[in-house]
């Protein structure tokens, strides 16, 4: 049985680095790198898609794989880089295309998008994990000197990949970029090898090309009939624009220049255009020369589920061309290559839903520390692997849809900003873009449905835990800092040496008779000395689906004798909560706040606080202080009469 000391150490060492109020602490940078050095931390995701994308390729289109890919290039070109470019320019600190569409929302609605967009990231970070420790597996089984030891436990690698990869992010996971640059150097140079005596194959042996190209003939017919095949299916091969978002959630490590400042980081939006733009380019040739060589020089049947190039189709060329050693190399280089690509998968998991849940009050206290959110991840990816039984061609219709959804959802955010901004050319470009991109991710959903069950699944369990979560958080204080304005201060100075005494109104008029009639009601309905001064709290609700935020108190004096206090929350009862306990740390005295009872159904009262801020303000206050303030004695008094 553990000792508590043992208990204790347990959970410090989870909950390291855990912060109350992440929002009071400044917004800190990473140390700058060099764009080249952080694209290499991107390419995990995206270069690694090479180990799979050629054999999905050759399954979904066939004959026509070449076509379909440079169909695919060409959106990848002229519209997710032109996208993500602008991405880059709009949300400097990595926030990406959901914090674009979240400052184009408010109130619940924008809440309830910004979790479903969530849920479709969840997917595909989560499912890049997977399946790419699936592909890294399949690579392991199929080499020539493993298949008779590995082949039947592909499950069991996978989970152990993805066990590991876990462990790495619980030891800290600090040098992931000097790792990336190796890792992602060596891979390219192995695949330029592979490509390289592939086409070399192909021009050595000029029947290939003519039979590839009288089969296409005889399969498609004309060539208007071939590129409109390849524009239907091309849907299909989405995997290879996978790696744009990430490229933004980086942006942070990238090196500015000496001038930048947090609101204009000239120099790293630059880098990162850089970074976005090589990264487009260099997969782009990678994507149509592999597509070649594997259509041509690879049997169909190998591509299929049980084949020797099935999730491999490269490794199958480098062993076939090259040699059992070179082959081995390969598939040693590609393993470390996706597994690692789960780590970039990892990184933008941590990176993107810390951010949003606990803000929105909807994740627990501990999903702001690093380490419980690594062990959440790493067991629900061992779900899927088992969902999924480790196959790739399984998880690509998921993975696919959530790369789509995300691209297109930058894309209708960068239109909206260039309409705001009044680019009237840009504006139709992207919008002729997310016309697009809506298309093929219709397509995708149609041809592969297992996807956004899959996506729908995780938005399902984000919002049900996330909206319990914000139930279960409900009487938390949730003000984060609070500051008076001179005429507060004076207004609390003035009363600190005597009783304190807070009027909570729900303004109307604002005219004399509202205060004078106020303050004769609750002196007479609580017995309060006519000598005794009192003031005003008026809070104004703003978002009230905001769960945290800070507080502003202005003080006024009305009818040259009122003194009122006007507070703008997301909450009243929050908002005088947070306001009395102030007070009191600050003069030393417990305030008194004076309320009227709420008419109405109790039950209907809470549920229009849970989602309006409002409601039944006095109870829920004084709840609000009770789980504060632990200190019966030194928590301020809530009258209501």
């Amino acid at each position: 049985m553990a000792t508590p000391a043992r208990t204790s150490r347990l959970r410090a060492w989870l909950l390291e680095g855990l912060t109350d109020r992440p929002k009071q602490q400044a917004h800190a940078e990473h140390e700058g790198r060099p764009w080249w050095r952080v694209m290499c931390l991107t390419g995990l995701d995206y270069f690694s898609t090479l180990g799979y994308q050629p054999g999905i390729a050759a399954l979904a289109a066939g004959l026509l794989s070449p076509v379909a890919t440079i169909v695919l290039v060409l959106l990848t070109l002229f519209g997710a880089l032109p996208v993500y470019r602008r991405v880059a320019e709009e949300s400097p600190h990595g926030e990406g295309s959901i914090a674009m569409l979240e400052r184009l929302l408010s109130f619940w609605k924008g809440k309830l998008f910004v979790l479903t967009l969530l849920g479709f990231a969840a997917t595909d970070f989560l499912i890049t994990i997977t399946l790419s420790a699936a592909d890294a597996t399949a690579h392991m089984v199929e080499n020539p000197h493993l298949t008779s030891t590995l082949h039947g436990h592909e499950v069991i690698i996978t989970l152990i990949l993805v066990a590991l990869l876990g462990a790495v992010f619980l030891k800290g996971f600090s040098e992931a970029i000097g790792v990336a640059v190796v890792l992602v150097a060596t891979y390219l140079s192995l695949n330029v090898v592979v490509m390289v005596v592939g086409v070399w194959q192909v021009m050595t042996e000029p029947h290939v090309i003519a039979d590839w190209s009288d089969a296409l003939t005889t399969e498609h017919g004309n060539p208007f009939m071939m590129i409109a095949i390849a524009l239907v299916v091309f849907p299909k091969l989405a995997l290879g624009m996978s790696g744009f978002e990430t490229g933004v959630a980086v942006m942070p490590h990238v090196q500015g220049d000496p001038d930048d400042t947090p609101d204009k980081p000239a120099g790293r939006i630059r880098g990162t255009k850089k970074l976005l733009t090589t990264a487009a380019v260099i997969m782009s040739v990678f994507l149509i020369v592999s597509s070649f060589v594997t259509t041509l020089l690879i049997p169909a049947d190998a591509f299929k589920a049980g084949g020797e190039a099935n999730g491999r189709a490269l490794a199958y060329l480098a062993h076939e061309h090259l040699g059992s050693a070179f082959g081995t190399v390969y598939d040693v280089s590609t393993i470390l290559i996706l597994w690692f690509a789960g780590a970039s998968a990892m990184a933008g998991l941590l990176n993107l839903m810390p951010r949003y849940l606990p803000r929105y009050g909807m994740a627990p206290h501990w999903a702001r520390a690093v380490r419980p959110m690594i062990i959440v991840f790493t067991l629900i990816a061992f779900l899927v692997t088992w969902l999924f039984n480790a196959d790739v061609d399984a998880q690509g219709g998921a993975y696919a849809t959530g790369v789509l959804v995300l691209i297109t959802s930058a894309a209708v955010a960068v239109t909206i900003a260039a309409q705001r901004a009044g680019q009237r050319g840009w504006t139709i470009g992207f919008a002729v873009i997310s016309v697009v991109l809506l298309y093929t991710t219709a397509i995708n959903v149609v041809e592969r449905p297992d996807g956004v069950k899959i996506g729908a699944c995780f938005i399902a369990g984000i919002m049900a835990l996330s909206l319990l979560s914000r139930l279960a958080r409900v009487f938390e204080l949730r003000v984060t800092d609070v500051e008076l304005d001179d005429m507060a201060q004076r207004f609390v100075r003035d009363t600190a040496n005597r009783t304190i005494r807070f009027i909570a109104n729900e303004p109307d008029n604002r005219d004399k008779t509202e205060y004078r009639e106020k303050v004769e009601q609750i002196r007479r309905d609580n017995d309060i000395p006519p000598g005794d001064d009192v003031m005003f709290v008026e809070v104004t609700v703003l978002d009230a689906s905001e769960f945290e935020s800070g507080m502003r108190v202005r003080g006024e004096v009305l009818h040259d004798r009122y003194r009122v206090l006007t507070l703008e929350s997301s909450s009243i009862p929050n908002a005088l909560a947070a306001l009395l306990l102030h007070v009191r740390d600050e003069t030393g005295q417990r305030p008194h706040i004076y309320f009227e009872w709420t008419e109405g159904n109790p039950m209907a009262n809470f549920f229009r606080f849970f989602l309006f801020g409002q409601g039944e303000v006095a109870p829920v206050t004084r709840e609000v202080i009770r789980e504060a303030e632990p200190d019966r004695a030194r928590r301020p008094h809530v009258h209501a009469g």
